[in-house]
């Protein structure tokens, strides 16, 4: 008899271990999509490029397009693991051909991006940090760069060498925009 009992409680915790698998990021992240669009009609996603342990252990960026009513969109999130469960924290969009350059989250880390259809472009510094640069299909591609630090220079390097520093928002595309 105690025999009987000492295996049903072994497999109780083989059992209860199995269960308790943890989320993984890339679980959460769908999972919370899925959840913010529910129901939502015309609408795609898909997961670009995601990068883990970015600021400090137990964090992630997610970068992700998404098709809905207002069209293409990429975003830039940020997401903290505490008490073993994934949180987002903060999201930023972007459009391609806007004159909206690049932007930045407003609290700690400061995550500077923005999309980019310019190929002559081939470095983005936002301060002293190099932003990664990901190539998201076609001529498309999308950049960010992380720091402590808010309100600082975006500068992009041409192929040539030429260094421009960039304007959040491009006032003479925002004039042609407005027309």
């Amino acid at each position: 008899m105690k025999i009987k009992i000492f295996f049903s409680f072994l497999i109780c915790i083989a059992f209860l271990i199995g269960c308790s698998k943890e989320q993984t990021f890339e679980d959460f992240f769908h999972k919370s999509i899925d959840e913010m669009h529910l129901g939502e009609k015309d609408y795609s996603y898909s997961l670009v490029h995601k990068q883990m342990n970015v600021m400090h252990e137990h964090d992630a960026i997610a970068v992700f397009k998404e098709n809905n009513a207002q069209g293409e969109q990429i975003f830039i999130a940020y997401f903290e693991k505490e008490n073993d469960k994934w949180e987002w924290k903060q999201t930023r969009g972007a459009e391609w051909n806007t004159p909206v350059k690049w932007s930045s989250m407003n609290q700690v880390p400061y995550i500077y991006s923005g999309a980019i259809s310019d190929n002559s472009i081939s470095e983005i510094y936002a301060g002293d940090e190099p932003a990664k640069i990901i190539k998201v299909e076609g001529d498309k591609r999308f950049w960010y760069a992380t720091s402590d630090v808010k309100d600082i220079e975006v500068k992009v390097v041409k192929k040539d060498g030429a260094e421009e520093i960039i304007e959040e928002i491009d006032q003479e595309l925002l004039k042609e925009w407005d027309k």
